[in-house]
């Protein structure tokens, strides 16, 4: 009886443990909008960009790759405004439906955020 008394203690104390680690560790939208600008960034650069790269180039007289990082601000702007926050306490859930205009494909973006850290487990073009 008393085994099984210090073994349930010691599980309700890691659990409470884990509970404190996870909720100090939730991560803040701000860390959410530089983990998504970051990998928006990424994408742009390593898709698009090598994609339509001549064609930007030529149209626009700059590097594609510079372009992207001007835009920086514009796009945590744009995904601050796009984004809604789920916060559990231990986690957060952010779904980001980013709709850039008619004649551009959308996507939707649904990412778990814990131990400050981001895991995007949905990603879809509408």
């Amino acid at each position: 009886m008393k085994l099984l008394t210090i073994m349930a203690l010691a599980i309700a104390t890691s659990i409470a443990i884990v509970g404190v680690a996870m909720s100090k560790t939730n991560p803040t939208s701000d860390e959410y909008e530089e983990y998504a600008v970051h990998r928006l960034t990424q994408y742009l650069k390593n898709d698009v960009c090598k994609k339509t790269s001549k064609l930007i180039e030529s149209l626009l007289n700059s590097n594609c790759g510079k372009l992207v990082d001007s835009t920086n601000p514009q796009m945590r702007e744009l995904l601050a405004k796009t984004t809604e926050r789920q916060d559990f306490l231990l986690f957060s859930v952010y779904r980001t439906d980013l709709t850039l205009g008619a004649w551009l494909p959308g996507y939707k973006f649904e990412t778990v955020g814990a131990f400050h850290n981001f895991y995007t487990y949905s990603a879809e073009e509408q």
